[in-house]
Parts: C-alpha cells; structure tokens; sequence
C-alpha cells in the first residue's frame, strides 16, 4: 500500500502529513487563526505569506514524527483545487519541487475529495457506496461516494454553505473568528427552545420543500431581525447563548434531516460527514440520534480531522496511487473544480 507525504494550503492553515494505508504515521498542523482573528476573516495574501513561511519547518517535522526517510515514501501529493489561488500554488509548488528532487510520482488532490477520505482515518475498513454529507465554510453537499474519483452530487445549498452561516453570524453576535466553535461553546449553555428559527427549506413550485437542497441566508436573516428586535426591547440584555444555541439547532436540525432522508431514499447505509462543520456538537448529537432511529450508520472523522488536514489530503492520494492515478507535472492550481471532474486531475 503507499506511502504517501502530503501537504494542504488551500486556506489558512498549512499542514503536512505522511499516511500509509488509511494510517496516519504523522499529521502537523500550523494554524493562521491568531492572525486572521484582527482581519475578522482570512486575507489571502497573509495566508500565502505565512504558508511560505511554515512549509519547509513542518516537512521537516513530520518526518520526524513518522520516522521516516524518502525512501520510504511512494508518492508526494497537495491540495491543487478549490482554494484560494495564491496559497494553493504554495503548497502545489513545494509538492512539485520534492516529487521531482527525490524522483516521486505527483498527486494533486481535490480538497473536498480530502474531506471525504476524513473518515476513513477513523474507520479503514469503510468502502463506497456510501453517502457523504459535506459541510464546511464553502461547501455543503450532500454526495453519493460510488468509488474512488466517482461522486455524485445528490444535494447542496443553493446559497451560503453552514459554515459560512455560523461564521456570519458569530459576527451578527460579536463573537469573532472563527465563528464557528464561538457558536458551540456558547450554545452550550443556552437553550435552543427560546426563540423558534427556519430550517433552511427550499419551497417547490408544486408544494412541499426540495428534499435534498437547502438555504440558510434566510436563516441568517431571521437571525439578524430577532437581534434587532431583542436589542430595541432590551438593549443591555442580548441572551447570545439562547440565539447560538437555537441557531445551531435550526441548522443541526436541517443537515439532519436532508442527510437521513437521501440516505433512505437512495438505499445508503452508511453517512460519513465530513468538513469544519462535522466537528459541531449539535450536528453530532443529531445525526446520530436521527441515525439510529433508521438503523444508518454515521461516521464523524476524530476532531483533529475535521477541519482542514493534511492527513485527510495523504489518504485520498493513497487511494488514487494505489489506484494507478498520478498527475502531470504540469498540473496547475484550479481554484474551482467540482468533485464530478476530479478524475481530470489524474492520468492513468
């Protein structure tokens, strides 16, 4: 099976992993949140900046952390699509650099395939077919996993993705960046019955809602007229912890119920849920109360592995290597490519 050294920089964190078999022999992370927290979000030429900066220190240590020399490695692989452009190209470029400096075959990796193969991490024996529910700060989908390079877009949101709408409003509230786990440790002691909040349904013409796509900008707007309406009653008495909490439940409520329902209808027994959002508790608690009162099965990636890795980059690549795949030198940073084209990223 193949050893893979991976490198992820398609945003703001750099990370470089070595992983064998679906094996994590090593997994460093160096986080840009401290930095983008003054900016309220990340600024892209910070990020390539640091990425620069982190990228030979953190090959370096993974190394270490394996135990691991070069000859031991089968193949180099990084993030090429999608992604902010210029911190793609420095993760793509090092990858590059080392694949040709130690004679490696190249793999450039689909991030969102990266986020599929998370679970695999805490479960190797997975094998497709099986449904994905994918939600991060750009992206939410719901995808029928048929093989390696073979997905199917069964769902996704037709306007901001989940974790653009906890990111937004962690703002709405004043709670900073990233918005996201703001929202969770908050909503923890809140209760989520106050104040009642729209799931994200998308109306059809005929009646009824679209089973699978979903919305949450009218979400985010509710939100925003119940704050405005609770600080003209009570200007020095905003209850945030009720907000975020019945928010996230409107959201966890709404994945839940879309993720359960194309499982059923489309004969899936297993959901893997991957993504920055797969690490929110009230997702969790959720899905995998609604999963068992169906009889599904639901996998959630370790924390570590939720948001965005290098390991989760090293174990789709491992599967493609193993597979035959590799990509062309010339391969370059694609900022946006869906999951149905990802097999343009490899010849075989």
């Amino acid at each position: 099976m193949a050893t893979v050294l991976a490198i992820e920089t398609s945003c703001d964190e750099t990370a470089v992993a070595i992983v064998k078999n679906r094996q994590v022999r090593s997994s460093i992370i160096a986080s840009q949140i401290a930095t983008h927290r003054q900016y309220g979000g990340v600024v892209p030429e910070v990020a390539s900046r640091q990425h620069l900066e982190a990228i030979n220190q953190l090959i370096a240590e993974a190394f270490q952390e394996a135990n691991l020399n070069w000859q031991e490695i089968d193949g180099v692989a990084a993030t090429c699509a999608p992604g902010l452009v210029g911190a793609l190209l420095v993760g793509l470029s090092a990858a590059k650099t080392l694949a040709i400096v130690h004679q490696k075959p190249f793999l450039g990796v689909h991030h969102l395939e990266g986020h599929i193969y998370a679970s695999y991490l805490s479960e190797p024996s997975l094998e497709p077919p099986f449904l994905c529910l994918l939600v991060s700060g750009g992206h939410t989908s719901l995808i029928h996993v048929k093989d390696c390079g073979n997905y199917e877009t069964l769902g996704q949101t037709r306007d901001d993705a989940a974790g653009e709408a906890f990111d937004k409003v962690a703002r709405l509230l004043q709670l900073g960046y990233p918005g996201g786990p703001a929202i969770d440790r908050l909503a923890a002691q809140g209760n989520p019955q106050t104040f009642p909040l729209p799931e994200g349904n998308i109306s059809l013409p005929s009646g009824g809602y679209h089973p699978y796509d979903s919305s949450f900008s009218g979400l985010k707007t509710a939100v925003l007229r119940l704050v405005q309406k609770l600080q003209q009653e009570k200007p020095d008495e905003l209850p945030v912890s009720d907000i975020a909490a019945s928010f996230q439940q409107s959201v966890a409520k709404s994945l839940t119920k879309r993720a359960i329902a194309c499982a059923i209808s489309n004969g899936l027994n297993t959901i893997a849920v991957g993504g920055g959002v797969a690490a929110n508790s009230g997702l969790r608690k959720h899905l995998q109360m609604a999963a068992g009162e169906h009889n599904l099965r639901v996998l959630f990636p370790p924390l570590k592995f939720c948001t965005d890795n290098a390991a989760m980059i090293g174990c789709a690549a491992s599967e493609h290597l193993n597979r035959g795949h590799t990509s062309p030198l010339s391969l370059g940073v694609q900022s946006r490519l869906t999951l149905s084209d990802v097999m343009q990223l490899y010849q075989t």
